[in-house]
């Protein structure tokens, strides 16, 4: 999709106001095709349907639009196999759209193709941040921006982050070291509850979760099935996986509407809901 734009059709200020726009990639070529985080590990002889990826993909495209979202398709490249997760490629902080710098060989050129489609549509970007900062790392609930320092985002970048917002409040969240991104053990549903994964944490960052937000925990189990990576859509509704049930249960039971969508060959290769999507726009 080619068009006009301009910043102020760039706005995120939280996690979960509803979703207007948002920008998806098809797994055409989807594989793992070299080990790059814990999931793939136990899929890597299995390697993924494409077929069956496809399929589960446009369904989930089609629930967005449902919902009156614009969905945005960047074009698949045959040689980006992870180019599903758009999530990590680049991240919004209100009018702001930065371009990820990303710490594997492997996904270095995904970026690549949103600055060209940006560029294109006269949509202003936040150029690479010096040191590796991938979008899965990044939560954003208003002035404050939790940022999980992972082997794919550093310390280094998250002091430089918080350079460039002045007026956000950057607090780094250290993780297990078998971790991917903060968004696999952590997400925020709306303005005072988030899913959790408390063993991935620090007791420091522990506490200052727990004594902001109400916890929704996911057991060992649903965080392999990447659970915490639900993705908000607004008003209180929730796409999940369905195979998830006990947090599915947990959701219904706070009141939270789950869209239940199979996604489940996707996530072979560690990720699913929030990682397949990079919001542009949230009102």
């Amino acid at each position: 999709m080619v068009g006009i734009a301009s910043e102020n059709s760039i706005q995120c200020e939280t996690e979960y106001s509803p979703l207007k726009k948002v920008v998806v990639a098809k797994p055409s070529y989807m594989k793992i095709a070299e080990i790059i985080n814990e999931t793939q590990k136990h899929y890597q002889h299995q390697n993924i349907n494409v077929k069956k990826a496809l399929q589960q993909h446009k369904h989930f495209v089609s629930i967005l639009e449902d919902h009156e979202i614009e969905v945005i398709q960047l074009p698949s490249q045959p040689n980006l196999y992870e180019q599903v997760f758009t999530r990590d490629i680049g991240f919004t902080i209100h009018h702001r759209l930065f371009i990820s710098t990303m710490s594997e060989k492997v996904r270095k050129e995904e970026t690549d193709v949103l600055r060209s489609w940006a560029r294109q549509n006269n949509i202003k970007i936040e150029e690479e941040l010096l040191s590796s900062i991938e979008g899965g790392d990044v939560v954003v609930d208003g002035t404050r921006v939790w940022v999980g320092e992972t082997q794919r985002t550093s310390r280094q970048a998250i002091r430089e982050l918080q350079s460039r917002l002045p007026d956000h409040q950057v607090i780094p969240v250290p993780l297990r070291r078998d971790i991917l991104h903060l968004d696999c053990v952590f997400n925020m549903i709306d303005e005072s509850t988030v899913i959790l994964y408390p063993p991935a944490f620090t007791k420091n960052s522990l506490k200052a979760i727990t004594a902001r937000y109400k916890v929704i925990e996911v057991t060992e189990q649903e965080q392999f099935t990447m659970g915490p990576n639900v993705l908000s859509i607004g008003n209180r509704k929730v796409i999940s996986l369905p195979h998830n049930e006990s947090l599915n249960a947990q959701l219904k039971g706070n009141g939270f509407h789950v869209i239940p969508v199979d996604l489940s060959e996707i996530i072979k290769s560690g990720g699913s809901f929030r990682c397949c999507t990079l919001p542009l726009k949230r009102i």
